[in-house]
């Protein structure tokens, strides 16, 4: 079968190369992949790959496939059933978050990483929903109930915030959602939110703090937080460490929670079947911003990595390879 794989090039990120088709464990299912959406993180993950592809010099054997193979979105058809029975059968459509070589034309997926798709949503929003609506909905676990509370979301111009914003706002919250992007800011404002480009701008206190951006903008966030409000940090896009100063938190609120998040944890298949669920009731819209055929993997990466698409890339494996 065919699989994009790194090539260590900033120009062209992914190559094609023909590999073994993957042997699934006893408690995963084949998926033949119809759609993957790749994330902006994963773009980040292509910098330095531990290997080239096949036809690089100095000329790794045919079939050689690097230690990371990306893919963590898809959608498609089960073709093999687990072993062991668990999840679905043979023939359904199905979404899936395996923990990575979902960009291929079949993947090993755990059956506890997928979820059933209805008639009502189609491959190329459910491929759409996995990484960014896992992550927006264990946030809004973390912070608990926001049904009237002030909520400021930072680094808000990605399928994380598109997702946690009409999630928030659909639960009672009043959200500001933070974005240097005009465009997502529009969009940002038809799903509820009040929108500022600059965390500076932002009106406090609030009683949630989602902060994803890191630098900078953690402590200008940290001090609009309420007094004993929480902040919960789940990401850091600046690539830029955080400094908090000592005497700059005694002049700020008091009794302010940070906490640290990470998505990653337990069975995905619930989740994502909620964000299935959620979508075939019209109360979650994924925004596809590319559609494409996978042999342009290469150069809608690169749109992605440098913010030239407005919402989610989906690229299409049934178009074949060229």
């Amino acid at each position: 079968m065919h699989r994009l794989i790194p090539t260590g090039v900033a120009a062209r990120p992914v190559a094609f190369a023909h590999v073994p088709q993957p042997v699934p464990g006893p408690d995963e299912a084949l998926v033949k992949v119809e759609a993957f959406a790749p994330n902006r993180g994963e773009t980040f993950l292509l910098d330095h790959p531990p290997s080239r592809v096949p036809d690089d010099p100095p000329g790794h054997p045919p079939g050689h496939v690097p230690d990371y193979v990306p893919g963590k979105d898809i959608a498609g058809l089960v073709v093999q059933p687990a072993a062991d029975g668990s999840g679905p059968g043979i023939g359904t459509r199905v979404v899936g978050h395996p923990a990575q070589g979902g960009w291929a034309e079949y993947a090993a997926v755990p059956t506890d990483a997928l979820a059933v798709l209805p008639d009502a949503v189609d491959t190329v929003r459910a491929a759409a929903l996995p990484l960014a609506g896992i992550t927006a909905l264990r946030l809004l676990r973390t912070a608990g109930s926001v049904a009237g509370l002030r909520v400021l979301l930072t680094g808000a111009s990605g399928g994380v915030g598109h997702y946690v914003t009409e999630l928030a706002v659909a639960a009672g919250a009043e959200v500001t959602a933070v974005t240097a992007t005009p465009e997502r800011g529009a969009r940002l404002a038809e799903l509820g939110a009040e929108v500022v480009h600059d965390v500076a701008d932002a009106r406090g206190p609030f009683d949630v703090v989602l902060e994803s951006t890191g630098g900078p903008a953690l402590p200008v966030a940290l001090a609009k937080t309420r007094p004993g409000g929480t902040l919960v940090w789940f990401g850091q896009v600046s690539r830029t460490p955080v400094t908090l100063d000592f005497f700059d938190l005694l002049g700020g609120p008091e009794r302010v929670t940070i906490r640290h998040f990470h998505y990653v944890g337990g069975p995905y298949g619930p989740d994502l079947a909620t964000l299935v669920r959620l979508v075939a009731q019209g109360r979650l819209h994924p925004e596809i911003g590319r559609t494409a055929d996978w042999a342009e993997t290469a150069a809608v990466l690169v749109d992605l990595r440098e913010r030239r698409i407005r919402g989610k890339a989906v690229l299409l494996t049934g178009g074949g390879v060229r």
